[in-house]
């Protein structure tokens, strides 16, 4: 069994105030490693702030900062200038948080960061990871399979009957965001924690979520940021 205790944090999506409001709640001793799932930047109002925030968590805490499907999109326009895909998704957003903070440009401490990120995080019990994996193969021979944009873009676990499909293939439980859910699902091998931080609008969302392990308490905070920015 994993000798740490863990404290998984679900999409921010650029909700500074948020963020800072849940990891404040949060009971974080020395015995904890905080594991952000990806998903930073775009939607949201303040990318930058959440980004600058994350790297000061860094030093006073042991963090695991996963890569998303957005810090991909992200990393695609530095790489490629494909501003459209990363537009449509939000990006908009986070590059007008630079600008209202006086930056010409993205930091390159940014950029490296990003970079930097994992796609996943394996320990003795669990499998932390942005989006998911598939349900019909092993942990084993997901990670062994997958791509890096799979493991940040990967649905199909959450695309069937839940309690119906055979999580028997999986080793140790997967820990994912990427996809929104009204609730927690927390399942005895697949615990999802993105609660649509950023998607104040939709009946049962606008919430973050983190979820502490392996007593799976979970902590969760309303959206503070986007009421103001609109």
């Amino acid at each position: 069994m994993d000798e740490k205790l863990y404290f998984a944090i679900g999409d921010i999506h650029g909700c500074y105030k948020t963020l800072t409001a849940l990891v404040q709640s949060l009971p974080i001793s020395s015995e904890h490693q905080l594991i952000f799932l990806g998903d930073y930047v775009d939607r949201g109002p303040a990318s930058n702030e959440v980004i600058n925030y994350l790297l000061d968590l860094s030093e006073k805490y042991t963090c695991t900062f996963l890569k998303g499907n957005h810090e991909l999109l992200m990393l695609d326009y530095f790489a490629f200038k494909d501003i459209e895909s990363w537009a449509i998704n939000g990006g908009r957003d986070t590059l007008e948080s630079y600008a209202q903070s006086g930056l010409s440009r993205i930091p390159d401490s940014h950029v490296e960061f990003l970079t930097a990120c994992p796609m996943y995080l394996e320990t003795t019990d669990y499998l932390f990871v942005h989006g998911g994996v598939s349900p019909h193969k092993s942990i084993a021979e997901n990670l062994h399979d997958m791509s890096a944009e799979d493991f940040a873009w990967y649905r199909g676990h959450l695309n069937a009957d839940l309690f119906a499909f055979s999580q028997e293939k999986w080793e140790k439980t997967v820990v994912c965001g990427h996809t929104p859910q009204p609730e927690p699902l927390l399942l005895p091998k697949l615990i999802c924690i993105d609660t649509g931080c950023v998607y104040i609008y939709r009946r049962g969302f606008g919430k973050l979520t983190a979820v502490e392990l392996p007593s799976r308490k979970l902590y969760q905070k309303e959206n503070i940021d986007m009421n103001y920015w609109h």
